[in-house]
């Protein structure tokens, strides 16, 4: 991935059905708006420049922005390595938008619950909002970001959230018994490695996160809401 000669496939937001007429396809590139005039700055705490879009990049930021109106910022900060960016958003592509047994909507029930877990402030804003977005419950979005237990769960995403959330805090501590109960609440074998995959991915973007004071774009505060 990112090497001279191959492409990148990159879906996190997905290209319009109709092809570009002529015309627009003639107009130049729209300038990137990396971030809003009331977003924190810096995104990061690192002193990371961004480096030159690759030709798989350029156009991905560029249709976010033209699509969401803004770049998102975990995006922005990873954007000082071209190869670091590519692997990043093809692993989120591949666990939060690609073929599961789990809907888009529990894989960011995960997010949220982990990284209420782990405190992750960036997370916790972005995907909140997903949260309220898909399930088009602003209560539900909030009830995950502060304690996923005072939700009103079904029994299928209570044993979810109850194994990503010991996945996180105690590792060490799961067993067959953990995995029995996802099955009993009709998760497969591949749906809990799905679980698995989304949760350590989490714990993974979370550290990062926190570690470099990545700042959330002020947009997602109030979406869906």
């Amino acid at each position: 991935m990112g090497k001279a000669g191959k492409s990148v496939k990159i879906a996190l937001v997905k290209a319009p059905a109709t092809k570009p007429s002529a015309k627009s396809a003639a107009l130049k590139p729209i300038p990137l708006k990396l971030a809003p005039a009331a977003d924190d700055a810096p995104i990061i705490a690192l002193n990371l420049p961004m480096a030159k879009l690759s030709p798989a990049v350029a156009p991905y930021f560029k249709k976010c922005q033209e699509k969401l109106g803004f770049i998102p910022n975990v995006l922005v900060a990873y954007a000082f390595d071209m190869t670091k960016l590519e692997t990043f958003v093809a692993m989120y592509n591949d666990l939060m938008l690609g073929e599961s047994g789990l809907s888009k909507l529990e894989r960011e029930m995960i997010a949220v619950a982990v990284s209420s877990q782990n405190r992750c402030y960036y997370c916790l804003t972005a995907h909140g909002a997903a949260v309220r977005q898909y399930a088009r419950d602003p209560l539900l979005g909030e009830q995950m970001v502060m304690n996923y237990r005072a939700a009103r769960l079904n029994k299928r995403q209570r044993a979810m959230l109850d194994f990503a959330v010991k996945l996180t805090a105690q590792p060490g501590n799961l067993d067959e018994a953990d995995r029995e109960r996802l099955r009993r609440a009709g998760f497969s074998d591949h749906d809990i490695w799905d679980i698995s995959a989304v949760t350590g991915f989490f714990n993974m973007s979370n550290r990062v996160a926190s570690a470099t004071d990545m700042r959330p774009n002020t947009v997602y505060h109030g979406q869906a809401r």
